[in-house]
C-alpha cells in the first residue's frame, strides 16, 4: 500500500478531479455546511447580479469594477472549494489504493467445524463473500486468506505487503498474539486454519475503506470550537458592515459631500475582514491530518483520534518491542575464577551451536567480536532447552570414547546440574550472577562437565536514540510511562538507561487499566500501545489507542488508531503528526486574522475617502485609486489561500519545544508574517493594476 505515497500535490491524477470537484461544490446544499465561505457565496452571487444591472446602465459602480469584484469572488470560493477537494482527493485516491485489495477468492470452507480439525478434513470451496462469522476455512501455501479471522490451528508465512507496503512476510500461528490474520493477503507456506471473525463487509478492510472515506464527513472538537468562533467573528463583521450602509448615508447628507458607500463596496469590505483564510482551508486541514496518518501506515478510526494525539500528555509504551529490542542479548562475559573471558566465550558458543533463539545466536555474535570461536572437535550430540531442565547444550564424544558435557541455561539449573555430577558453584559465581540481577539483567550460568565457567550476561538492549526522544517529549510536557511484566528491580533499570520518567513493573491488565483511569481522573489524557488480548481493555480506556496489526482481533477493535506496520515505537509519531495537525490548524487561524489588518489600511480609505479627506491619511501603501485598493485587497484575499494550499495539506513542521516557546514562535512567523505579507501583496496587485489600466 505503498502507492499512497506516491501521489504529490501537483499530480493530474488528484489535480483534474479537484478541479472538477471546485465547480461541483458550488452547489448551495454545499456551501451552506461553511458558514464563513457560504457568506462570500452569497457575496459573489449579490455581485454578479450588480454587475449584471451595471451592463444595463443601473450599475451603482462601474460595470468593469463590479465584474472584477464578482470574479475574485467566486475565484474564492473556487479555491477554498479546490483545497478541501484536493484533500479529499488524496483520502479517495487511497481509498481506492485499499478498495483494488479487495478481490473475488474462493475458500476452502470446512464442513464440520465442531469436531476437532486437522489438516485434511474434508471442505467444500465457497465464495468469501458468502462466508460467515464463526465459519472454519483452510488456507494452503499461495491461498488468499479470504476474510479476517483468528488461527486455531497451524503455523504459517503471510505475505501482508498488499495491507502494510512491507514485503518481509510474518509468522502467524495459533494461541498467542500473533493469532489474527487480515482478508486479502496470502499464505506463503504451509497452511493455517482459520475461524472467521468478521461477516463480509464489516472487514478489516472494509473498515479501513471507510474510515478514509468517511474523513470529509467527520469534525472534531476542537474544529467545531474553531468553526463557532469563525462563525461569531462572521456575525459580528456582518453587523459592521451593515451599520456602515446607513452611516454613509447619513454622513453624505449631514456633511455634504462624497459619495454613499456602493454594496459591492461593504461586500468587499465584508469577506475582506470575515476569516476567509481559515474559513477556506479548515476543512482541508482536518481531511489531511487523517490523510498523513495514512501516509505513516496508521489508520485512524476518527478526526477526533487524530486532533486526541496531539493533546496527549500521558505515554503508555510496552517495554519490549518498543523501548527495548524485542529479546536480550548477550552483553558481557563474566568468568570464574582461574577461567579466562576466552576460554568462557568458547564454551558459551559450542555449548550454543543448537540454540536458534535470538539470546543464542547473540551469544555466538559477542564471542566473535572478541575473537573467541572454536570449532568443536569430535562426535556431537545436541541437547534442546526444555522447560523442564532450563537449559540446552551438547555433549562431545572425545576420541578416548569419554562424553564431554557443554551446558548453558539459569544458574540454579545448573547448579543442578554439575552437583549431580559431583561439582559445586563458586560463591564468586553466584555473586557475580547475583549483580547481573540486580542490574536487571538475566545471568546464564556456563558449564564444562562438572565445573562452572562463568556467567553470560544477557541484557535488554535500549534502542539507539530513544532516549533523546524521551527527551524530546520531556520538553513538550509529556509524561512517559514504561509499561512491562518484568520484576521492580529490572524495570527500574532499564527505565533508567532509556530515561522514561516512571514505571509500571509486573504489569497486569487490571493495572493498565487502573493506571490510566487515574492519570484520566487527573484530567489527562493518556496514549497507549499494544497488541494483546489482554491489552483490549486499556486500549479501550485510552485516548489515544495504538492497536498493532499484527495482533489479536480484540486489541485491534479496542483501540481506535490501528498500526499497519505493527511498530510499537509508532505511537510517537502518531503523537507528532497530531500535534502537527493542531500547529497547522493554530498557525493558519493566526495568519488568516492577522492579514486582516492590511485590509483595513486599503478598503476602509477607499469606501469612505470622499465623505471624510482625512482617512486619506491611513492609505499607508499609497494606493493608485479607491477602486485599485479595494480589487487589490479582494485579489489578494482569493490569492492567499491557493498560496497556502500546500502548508494545509502539508502541515507544519513539528518541533519539540514547551508551550510558550511555541507560542511565541507561532506568533512570530504567522502573527507578524500575517502583518507585513498582505501590505506586500495588495501593493504588488495594486501596482500591476494600476499598469495594466485595469483600475
Amino acid at each position: 500500500m505503498k502507492t499512497k505515497t506516491s501521489l504529490t500535490l501537483l499530480d493530474p491524477v488528484l489535480l483534474k478531479p479537484a478541479i472538477v470537484a471546485s465547480f461541483t461544490k458550488l452547489s448551495p446544499q454545499v456551501q451552506w455546511r461553511n458558514p464563513v465561505m457560504f457568506v462570500v457565496y452569497i457575496g459573489s452571487i449579490l455581485t454578479t447580479l450588480l454587475g449584471l444591472l451595471a451592463l444595463q446602465g443601473q450599475g451603482e459602480e462601474s460595470a468593469g469594477f463590479i465584474l472584477g469584484v464578482s470574479l475574485w469572488l467566486w475565484f474564492t470560493v473556487l479555491f477554498a472549494n479546490f483545497a478541501e477537494a484536493l484533500a479529499e482527493g488524496r483520502s479517495k485516491a487511497q481509498a481506492a489504493s485499499l478498495r483494488s485489495l479487495k478481490k473475488s477468492t474462493w475458500a476452502k470452507k470446512f464442513k464440520d467445524p465442531v469436531n476437532k480439525i486437522f489438516h485434511g478434513t474434508t471442505w467444500l470451496p465457497e465464495q468469501a463473500e458468502n462466508l460467515r462469522k464463526g465459519d472454519v476455512v483452510l488456507v494452503d501455501a499461495d491461498d488468499m486468506i479470504p476474510l479476517d479471522g483468528e488461527v486455531i490451528e497451524g503455523v504459517a508465512t503471510v505475505d501482508e505487503s498488499a495491507i502494510t507496503g512491507e514485503s518481509a512476510p510474518v509468522i502467524r500461528e495459533s494461541g498467542g498474539d500473533f493469532s489474527s490474520v487480515t482478508g486479502g493477503t496470502r499464505v506463503l507456506s504451509d497452511w493455517l486454519v482459520v475461524r472467521i471473525t468478521v461477516n463480509p463487509g464489516e472487514s478489516f478492510l472494509d473498515r479501513m475503506i471507510s474510515m478514509v472515506e468517511g474523513a470529509k464527513r467527520q469534525k472534531t472538537p476542537n474544529e467545531i470550537a474553531l468553526t463557532i468562533l469563525l462563525v461569531a467573528l462572521t456575525i459580528v463583521f456582518l453587523i459592521v458592515t451593515v451599520t456602515l450602509l446607513p452611516f454613509s448615508v447619513f454622513s453624505v447628507g449631514a456633511s455634504g459631500a462624497g459619495t454613499v458607500v456602493s454594496l459591492t463596496a461593504l461586500i468587499a469590505l465584508l469577506v475582506c475582514l470575515i476569516p476567509t483564510t481559515i474559513g477556506g482551508l479548515l476543512s482541508a486541514v482536518g481531511v489531511a491530518g487523517m490523510s498523513r496518518m495514512m501516509q505513516a501506515n496508521v489508520i485512524a478510526t476518527s478526526g477526533r483520534a487524530v486532533e486526541a494525539a496531539g493533546d496527549v500528555d500521558v505515554l503508555l509504551l510496552d517495554k519490549t518491542g518498543t523501548i527495548t529490542h524485542g529479546n536480550r542479548q548477550a552483553a558481557t562475559f563474566l568468568p570464574a575464577p582461574g577461567v579466562t573471558e576466552a576460554q568462557l566465550a568458547i564454551v558459551a558458543v559450542q555449548a550454543s551451536m543448537a540454540d536458534e533463539t535470538p539470546e543464542g545466536r547473540s551469544i555466538v555474535t559477542l564471542a566473535q567480536r572478541l575473537g573467541a570461536v572454536e570449532p568443536l572437535v569430535g562426535e556431537s550430540h545436541e541437547v534442546p532447552f526444555t522447560a523442564q531442565t532450563r537449559m540446552s547444550g551438547v555433549d562431545v564424544k572425545n576420541s578416548d570414547g569419554s562424553m564431554r558435557q557443554l551446558r548453558k541455561g539459569a544458574v540454579d539449573a545448573i547448579r543442578k546440574h554439575i552437583e549431580s555430577l559431583g561439582g559445586g558453584l563458586p560463591a564468586q559465581v553466584i555473586r557475580a550472577a547475583d549483580e547481573v540481577s540486580r542490574r536487571g539483567s538475566t545471568p546464564l550460568a556456563v558449564s564444562d562437565g562438572n565445573s562452572v565457567l562463568g556467567i553470560v550476561e544477557l541484557k535488554d538492549i535500549v534502542k539507539a536514540g530513544i532516549k533523546e526522544r524521551f527527551m524530546e517529549l520531556r520538553r513538550m510536557g509529556i509524561k512517559t510511562i514504561m509499561i512491562t511484566g518484568d520484576n521492580k528491580l529490572t524495570a527500574a533499570a532499564i527505565a533508567a538507561e532509556a530515561g522514561v520518567d516512571d514505571f509500571l513493573a509486573e504489569a497486569t491488565p487490571e493495572d493498565k487499566l487502573k493506571l490510566i483511569r487515574q492519570y484520566q481522573a487527573e484530567g489527562r489524557l493518556v496514549a497507549m500501545t499494544g497488541d494483546g488480548t489482554n491489552d483490549a481493555p486499556a486500549l479501550a480506556q485510552a485516548d489515544v489507542a495504538v492497536a498493532m496489526n499484527s495482533g489479536t482481533q480484540a486489541a485491534k477493535e479496542a483501540g481506535n488508531m490501528v498500526d499497519l506496520d505493527s511498530n510499537p515505537t509508532k505511537l510517537l509519531e502518531v503523537v507528532e503528526t497530531g500535534k502537527a495537525l493542531l500547529m497547522t490548524r493554530g498557525s493558519l487561524t493566526t495568519f488568516s486574522i492577522a492579514n486582516d489588518v492590511a485590509k483595513y489600511f486599503a478598503i476602509i480609505p477607499a469606501i469612505f475617502v470622499t465623505t471624510y479627506p482625512q482617512l486619506a491619511a491611513l492609505n499607508v501603501m499609497r494606493l493608485g485609486s479607491p477602486s485599485s485598493a479595494i480589487l487589490s485587497a479582494v485579489i489578494f484575499n482569493a490569492l492567499i489561500i491557493m498560496f497556502l494550499i500546500p502548508l494545509a495539506l502539508k502541515g507544519v513542521k513539528y518541533r519539540a519545544m514547551g508551550a510558550a516557546m511555541l507560542l511565541r514562535r507561532n506568533l512570530l512567523i504567522y502573527g507578524l508574517g500575517g502583518l507585513i505579507v498582505p501590505f506586500i501583496g495588495i501593493k504588488a496587485i495594486d501596482l500591476l493594476l494600476v499598469a495594466l489600466h485595469l483600475a
